[in-house]
């Protein structure tokens, strides 16, 4: 399989994309448990018309696309509101960077390391990191997030410690606010109306001093053109500043991550299962 993954790294985007589109259907079309989540998913988000079936062929494409982004040629990608970035980095604050399961999660993060986390002023980006079950596939995963101005810190209490210690020394942290985390690591908040098990690790992030939270995400272009990469401050989405306690910060964050995804809601992950119990921390 390490093979069939390191051919298609060679192939181009758009024909990668193509193929993704293509089993994005035949997954949606072969699973009745896929299909009834995605259909509950979209539902109570309100999704409808060309974006809610435009999010099958596009969820397809999040996988097909992961050859080429971790062992392939870099692909094409731009900016909208690196200022927001540039600006933090002067101030000397770390920053705390939110994606949701939106777009292509892992250019966000290939892109700010190009760009901010290389040469004399560098400020480089950790991720959160749960090491896939497969070996051969977490072999892979490694060798390609192990690059320039990018590290990774487990999902344990060291991995949290790491984080931490870079955003004190004004680096940036990537974390998925919208992953369910293990039993006893988050709080039920609602999501889309629904009450969703939601991560308490990014609100205790955010409170953190001369900390500023950014919203980032990757936009696939079509065709396979390439990607635009998205930073939207927190409280320019939710018109307003973090406040409350940790329920109510929960809270706000998931209302923020709900107004990201309505600005693109073809390309997120509504086969995701977000209402799901966590798993057991052990």
């Amino acid at each position: 399989m390490k093979h069939v993954f390191r051919s298609l790294a060679a192939w181009p985007l758009p024909l990668l994309h193509a193929l993704g589109w293509l089993l994005g259907w035949l997954s949606w079309l072969a699973s009745p448990s896929y299909r009834r989540r995605w259909a509950c998913n979209t539902g109570l988000a309100g999704v409808t018309g060309a974006a809610r079936w435009a999010s099958i062929g596009e969820a397809g494409k999040l996988s097909a696309e992961l050859p080429r982004l971790w062992l392939g040629r870099p692909v094409p990608w731009r900016w909208e509101g690196a200022e927001h970035i540039e600006a933090a980095r002067q101030a000397g604050q770390g920053m705390l960077l939110l994606t949701p399961h939106l777009g292509c999660f892992e250019i966000a993060a290939q892109a700010y390391a190009k760009s901010f986390g290389l040469g004399p002023d560098a400020r480089p980006m950790t991720v959160l990191y749960r090491p896939p079950r497969q070996a051969w596939l977490r072999e892979v995963v490694e060798a390609s997030r192990a690059r320039p101005g990018l590290a990774t810190a487990p999902t344990t209490l060291a991995g949290v410690r790491q984080l931490i210690v870079a955003l004190k020394r004004g680096e940036a942290v990537g974390l998925l606010p919208d992953q369910v985390p293990p039993e006893g690591q988050g709080l039920w908040a609602p999501f889309f109306g629904q009450p969703a098990y939601t991560m308490t690790l990014s609100a205790r992030f955010a409170r953190l001093p001369n900390t500023r939270v950014l919203l980032a995400w990757g936009e696939r272009l079509s065709w396979g053109r390439g990607y635009v990469v998205h930073i939207l401050p927190l409280e320019q989405v939710l018109e307003a500043p973090l406040s409350g306690e940790m329920s109510e910060l929960t809270a706000q964050i998931n209302l923020a991550m709900e107004r990201v995804i309505g600005l693109c809601p073809q390309q997120y992950l509504w086969g995701y299962a977000r209402y799901k119990s966590p798993r057991s921390a052990a």
